[in-house]
């Protein structure tokens, strides 16, 4: 029996990688995203994939989406809940609606697809993936709206843990650290590149592959005894603190 994934924010980045990856190990994926045109073009020549666009952050578009899915593939055996937004700013600048607009996409599509999802989930007995960060875990500058938004995601994760394991339902979350990412290149500067690498024990930024394959394993049945997980794939640097760069060899 082929199993079906439905990946929210699947049209770049970690949403896509982990896309490929379960296409590449069997699985079908119903793609979700709310820019069509970059969804569609991600999508296309992916065998075995189905785009659905849907913003995670509405209710009813939500509530629609998730009928279409089982309607193209019968079941959903994992959900990864990866759609965000980043917004960083200090916090005399971090306005409501910028609060607001962080909040919708990161915490709310996250309950909002979770719950929707839960019904197919309890006939498979399936996982559920979220997508904090590393500023879920630990405090940085800039990030009031985002780092929040993805402290609650890591509380949600254990409270679905909690809850939904009687019906067989996994429930774990990936906290990733620095990826190189377009976007991330984009706007990191040297002095920021070379801070992070000072600052992560293996010394580098991760691949948005070396994500997905963390999300992946949580998905399948090698992890069928793991639930309530917080994992960071962050080279270490959550485990490190500070970090001293003058001692490194």
């Amino acid at each position: 029996m082929q199993k079906i994934a439905l990946v929210t924010g699947a049209a770049r980045g970690i949403g896509l990688a982990t896309t490929k990856l379960f296409l590449e190990q069997g699985w079908q994926v119903a793609m979700i995203d709310r820019d069509e045109p970059a969804l569609d073009s991600a999508s296309a020549d992916l065998e075995g994939a189905r785009a659905f666009c849907c913003d995670v952050s509405q209710p009813a578009e939500v509530a629609a989406m998730v009928p279409e899915v089982m309607a193209r593939f019968g079941r959903i055996d994992a959900v990864v809940n990866n759609a965000g937004v980043a917004d960083f700013g200090p916090i005399e600048e971090t306005d409501f609606r910028r609060w607001r607009t962080v909040m919708e996409t990161n915490l709310d599509g996250v309950f909002l697809v979770s719950q929707a999802v839960t019904p197919a989930l309890r006939e498979s007995k399936g996982a559920l993936v979220n997508i904090a960060s590393i500023s879920g875990l630990r405090a940085s500058t800039l990030r009031v709206a985002y780092g929040t938004s993805k402290a609650a995601v890591i509380q949600l994760t254990k409270q679905q843990a909690a809850e939904l394991g009687e019906y067989g339902i996994r429930c774990n979350c990936v906290c990733p650290g620095p990826v190189r990412t377009k976007l991330a290149m984009a706007v990191h500067t040297q002095d920021i590149i070379d801070a992070y690498h000072d600052a992560i024990p293996l010394n580098r930024y991760g691949s948005e592959r070396e994500i997905a394959e963390v999300i992946v394993f949580l998905c399948s049945d090698k992890a069928s005894y793991v639930t309530g997980q917080i994992i960071a794939a962050d080279g270490g640097f959550e485990s490190t603190g500070v970090g001293l760069p003058a001692l490194r060899g």
